[in-house]
């Protein structure tokens, strides 16, 4: 993979640390905006990447990059990923996909159009203690109740009190607590029991934006809450419980750090099985792979997966009255 990364921010520096560890991925380009180029430039030189960019349209025109991973901010997933899927570019997508599960819908007839990848970077699908949670839910018997909590107190929710929005609580920009941590949880029950039957998201919303919320989500025979909060705080974790037992996953759903799996009979297991301990190593070696190998198959069950999850989204939104972008 010959990768163009669009962005400089939080998650592009917590990436290229990790992505070096891949020798199959080649850094050849970092789009900035002209006010981050000696930030640019600064990660350039640490992780010897190829060139730095300014503008989006001579990084797509660049014919060494093959791969472009769109890390900016939620509200531009949609623009910049279409751009580069009509380039001719395979796409690598941070969470959330889009704002609308239409857009995610259009750009996957685009990248269908072109046979282009075009895949979500969404950590826990990818993890090794997620798998086990997949395989082992047969253990749980008849699954009856699923709960997860991701809520962590955002420093930003000071400035946001104060009258400063920044991105993460500005809804034209995409942000809010469904998107930035919920959104997790989302992907975790959707991989899990597929898309629910109804939706409800109970949101606590300020300057029509949400600072926390819980959804709700009914399956035929399965009740789940996901609450994700970046207005207050919680110990976070997430419990499975079935008929015959029950699975603790132990930290936030984006990283799936350790699971606990414990039966009727008080029989107790406790996994660890995450080989890297970078969250992100085991979806950029998977990306890797499939692009290398045009798995179309194992994208297309990915991008189903997305759109589900999109769908969930759309949902949620409208039963909490909230409107991004």
């Amino acid at each position: 993979m010959r990768l163009g990364i669009l962005g400089t921010g939080k998650i592009v520096q917590d990436f290229l640390p990790m992505v070096k560890s891949i020798p199959a991925i080649e850094l050849v380009g970092l789009l900035s905006t002209p006010r981050s180029v000696a930030q640019a430039r600064e990660l350039q030189a640490t992780y010897r990447i190829g060139t730095v960019y300014t503008d989006y349209a001579a990084l797509l025109a660049d014919t060494t990059i093959d791969t472009v991973y769109v890390a900016l901010p939620n509200s531009l997933h949609y623009d910049y990923a279409k751009r580069a899927l009509q380039a001719g570019k395979n796409v690598i997508c941070e969470k959330p996909f889009t704002l609308v599960a239409s857009q995610l819908t259009e750009l996957i007839e685009l990248a269908g159009r072109q046979d282009l990848v075009l895949i979500e970077a969404i950590t826990n699908q990818y993890l090794e203690n997620y798998q086990a949670i997949k395989r082992d839910l047969t253990k749980l018997g008849d699954l009856k109740i699923i709960e997860c909590n991701y809520s962590q107190y955002s420093s930003r929710y000071d400035q946001f009190k104060a009258g400063t929005i920044l991105p993460a609580f500005n809804p034209k920009l995409g942000g809010g607590a469904l998107m930035d941590l919920n959104i997790y949880n989302i992907h975790f029950v959707v991989g899990l029991l597929g898309a629910p039957t109804h939706v409800q998201y109970l949101a606590n919303v300020e300057r029509n934006i949400d600072t926390s919320g819980i959804l709700v989500l009914t399956y035929p025979n399965v009740k789940v809450v996901c609450i994700g909060a970046k207005d207050s705080t919680s110990p976070v974790r997430s419990t499975i419980q079935g008929t015959t037992g029950s699975i603790i996953v132990n930290g936030p759903t984006n990283t799936v750090e350790s699971i606990t799996e414990i039966s009727h009979d008080g029989t107790t297991t406790d996994l660890a099985l995450n080989q890297a301990e970078h969250r992100m190593y085991a979806e950029f070696v998977a990306f890797e792979r499939l692009i290398a190998n045009h798995d179309m198959v194992t994208v297309k069950r990915q991008l189903d997966h997305s759109q589900a999850v999109m769908e969930v989204v759309d949902q949620a939104l409208a039963s909490a009255g909230l409107q991004l972008g």
